[in-house]
């Protein structure tokens, strides 16, 4: 069956997508495979989108924007017959790296033309998809504050990262796997199908988003004089060699609190209930892959 693609663009992303890089996507693209190119306007728009992937007989849905077009995406396409592929220009590009595609539009326009592809893993927190990290505790409460920040991209990540770094307190949550119930105090939780949150950033850099199970990073408190430490072992892909990080292997879990609190997924915030549960499926998601990718 002949290709067929849909490249789908934000143009609110993080770096703010310009008609400059839908001409590089027209200028670069191979002429012998037929495409398309459609503008996603806002959330209302996006169910117009939708209905022309999905009655048009497309094989390739192409995100082109950040983490939260790539997730929006992906979650509409689980289980079907579409396979996906990203036009990173966000903040992170969590899944773009994961999966080995170039952050270079002239590059991964290549690789897309390529179509190399694998099935892989997502995960559901709450019945919500994520394809990369869900979190709770710090990483949350960072998504956020960017989430309502006038500013995007990464220096404004960083910012607003540092200044609440040390503000921030652990807090206390009941954690619910492998048959065993584990009183935690923790300064985050990050539920691990892809090693990264973006950007290169490992918080669990053992797993993988085809080996069938969750990585789950439990970070304890720390001083001051830790976080130095930490966030080398981190930057270094060795987060897993932290004393301060314990981590769990587990294909479903729950996670329970007494307050009700922001989550995130794959960097998107919501304001969720006292208990999670996190189930992970697998070799539910066909993607494009770039030749740099590290299959589990």
């Amino acid at each position: 069956m002949p290709r067929k693609l849909l490249f789908i663009v934000n143009p609110n992303a993080g770096k703010k997508i310009s008609h400059q890089l839908i001409d590089t996507i027209k200028k670069e693209f191979p002429q012998n495979i037929y495409y398309q190119i459609v503008v996603w306007k806002d959330k209302d728009h996006f169910k117009e989108v939708l209905d022309i992937m999905h009655s048009n007989d497309y094989t390739d849905a192409i995100a082109v924007g950040g983490d939260g077009t790539v997730n929006q995406v992906a979650k509409s396409i689980i289980g079907t017959n579409i396979a996906l592929g990203i036009v990173p220009a966000g903040s992170g590009n969590g899944l773009a790296r994961t999966l080995g595609l170039s952050m270079k539009v002239e590059e991964v326009i290549k690789q897309i033309a390529n179509g190399k592809k694998i099935n892989i893993d997502h995960g559901t927190v709450n019945n919500i998809p994520f394809f990369c990290t869900s979190g709770i505790g710090f990483d949350a409460h960072i998504g956020s504050l960017f989430a309502t920040s006038k500013k995007r991209g990464l220096q404004s990540y960083v910012k607003i990262t540092l200044r609440e770094i040390l503000k921030y307190r652990s807090k206390e949550y009941l954690i619910k796997i492998n048959g065993e119930e584990l009183k935690r105090t923790a300064y985050l939780i990050t539920v691990a199908n892809a090693g990264q949150y973006g950007n290169d950033f490992y918080i669990a850099p053992q797993a993988k988003v085809n080996d069938g199970k969750f990585h789950v990073v439990v970070l304890k408190p720390f001083n001051f004089f830790s976080v130095f430490g930490i966030l080398i072992k981190v930057l270094q892909g060795k987060a897993n060699e932290s004393k301060n990080i314990e981590t769990y292997t587990a294909d479903h879990l729950s996670i329970e609190r007494t307050w009700k609190d922001s989550i995130h997924f794959d960097g998107e915030p919501e304001f969720q209930g006292e208990k999670l549960e996190y189930i992970c499926h697998p070799q539910k998601l066909t993607v494009i892959i770039g030749e740099n990718f590290k299959a589990g």
